[in-house]
């Protein structure tokens, strides 16, 4: 495990010292992802994030069981309840491309799915009304957004400049308009999975996004 010896902690000033959770390194696998790739992590599936920046997305939990390298409780007996005992490396997800500058990583659970879009400088792309609400996290680059929220008898239009750190909640079965700005344009959308919904939606390009076959997602 190179990542061991070069993140090794200064041994005059060992932060848990004698602490047996420094073994755990050797019973995860260790996995590089370039950007755009995404591993998903089921529940109950240990993991350490050891360098680089990625955005990551997780369904609601309301515990997190520790064993070692920390402070805080530890529940070793529960831990070791927990574990799923598998092997084997982690599939590495490349994503699907729905439409140009879009690609969408859809989990098998229902609780979300995410978009990647990724803009050139200038270009415009439209992302079709979701059935259910969004959050969208600008990661790079400046822009704008056009959103449209049509109601029974009329459409809402909300016009935000976009930076990055911005983020934006999107109503359900509203429209987005999107364009990159001197920039290119790099953002991520969470939306709730369409597994959840009885009806596929239809992209710009006349394909269908419906119920895919494929707990949380890291992504470079």
């Amino acid at each position: 495990m190179n990542f061991l010896a070069k993140d090794k902690p200064n041994p005059e000033q060992p932060p848990y010292p004698g602490d047996v959770g420094v073994l755990a390194a050797y019973f995860l696998n260790l996995v590089s992802l370039s950007p755009h790739q995404a591993i998903f992590l089921p529940a109950n599936e240990p993991h350490a994030y050891i360098s680089g920046e990625m955005v990551e997305c997780m369904a609601t939990s309301d515990n997190v069981i520790r064993a070692g390298l920390t402070p805080k409780l530890r529940d070793t007996a529960v831990l070791c309840e927990s574990l799923t005992y598998t092997q084997g490396p982690p599939a590495i997800l490349n994503g699907d491309e729905v439409q140009e500058y879009t690609r969408l990583y859809s989990p098998p659970f229902e609780e979300f799915e995410v978009f990647s879009v990724s803009l050139p400088t200038a270009k415009s792309t439209v992302l079709p009304a979701n059935p259910g609400p969004a959050l969208v996290l600008v990661t790079r680059g400046s822009g704008a957004a056009t959103v449209t929220a049509r109601l029974a008898d009329a459409a809402l239009e909300s016009k935000p400049a976009l930076k990055k750190g911005d983020v934006l909640f999107v109503p359900a079965g509203s429209s987005v308009d999107l364009t990159a700005g001197s920039e290119a344009l790099q953002l991520w959308i969470a939306a709730v999975n369409s597994q959840v919904f009885a009806d596929s939606f239809k992209l710009p390009n006349g394909g269908t996004h419906g119920r895919l076959v494929e707990k949380q997602f890291a992504f470079s």
